[in-house]
């Protein structure tokens, strides 16, 4: 199985302050679906293909091809695998596949770009991680904090100025399936930084969210 390297430059990696692992990391292609889908089974992934953060209820509805809605949206998924760059990076541990993280510039998902749960933070192109998914028996021992390393890396080989989430506040746990936009201290662990706190005047029920950001070292900082 092929390592990071041929995601990212080394250096990159290393900017990032990655720490050494027995994963690989190989951006999502067509031929690697079949492994998407391993990582995928028993959890929400097997129905929405990460496709949830990418378009609105109305587009969903709207996603040519036929058979039920689950297989319209793997297809539109190995149509995205199949551009030159992937909309997410897959782990791999002894050639097996453990994990996932989509991440992809910020336009790419109408959902999140819509909705008051997310709003910009300012005007800056950044790329956001959108889902994080930890294959069941791989979870509990960081896999998910390298995915989002290495997402970042992959993002700013492709030129991201900045990478942004939108994980829960805090440090309380919450299951494994509930915490797909991950967590704050997560994200704090890869080295992002809060740069909102959460939003008021949200409904009670929705999931208070940090904005968190990450750049890499040495960059400019826009005024």
């Amino acid at each position: 199985m092929p390592a990071l390297s041929l995601c990212v430059r080394p250096g990159a990696v290393a900017q990032l302050g990655m720490t050494s692992s027995n994963l690989e990391f190989q951006p999502l292609t067509p031929e690697l679906m079949g492994a998407l889908e391993v990582i995928f089974k028993g959890t929400w992934g097997r129905s929405c293909w990460c496709m949830h953060p990418r378009l609105t209820d109305a587009q969903m509805r709207a996603l040519p091809g036929e058979g039920k809605a689950k297989d319209r949206k793997r297809a539109a998924m190995e149509q995205l695998a199949a551009r030159p760059v992937a909309p997410g990076v897959l782990a791999f541990q002894d050639d097996e596949p453990v994990g996932w993280i989509a991440v992809a510039p910020r336009g790419e998902y109408a959902r999140v770009d819509g909705s008051r749960a997310t709003p910009r933070v300012d005007e800056e192109d950044v790329w956001v991680v959108a889902c994080i998914a930890v294959r069941k028996g791989h979870r509990g021992a960081g896999v998910a904090v390298q995915l989002i390393q290495a997402a970042a890396a992959y993002a700013f080989e492709n030129g991201a100025p900045a990478v942004e989430a939108y994980p829960r506040a805090g440090a309380q746990r919450t299951g494994d399936d509930n915490a797909y936009f991950g967590t704050e201290p997560m994200f704090q662990r890869a080295g992002f930084d809060v740069v909102r706190g959460p939003l008021e005047n949200l409904p009670r029920n929705w999931t208070p969210r940090v904005t968190m950001r990450l750049r890499p070292r040495n960059a400019h900082v826009p005024a």
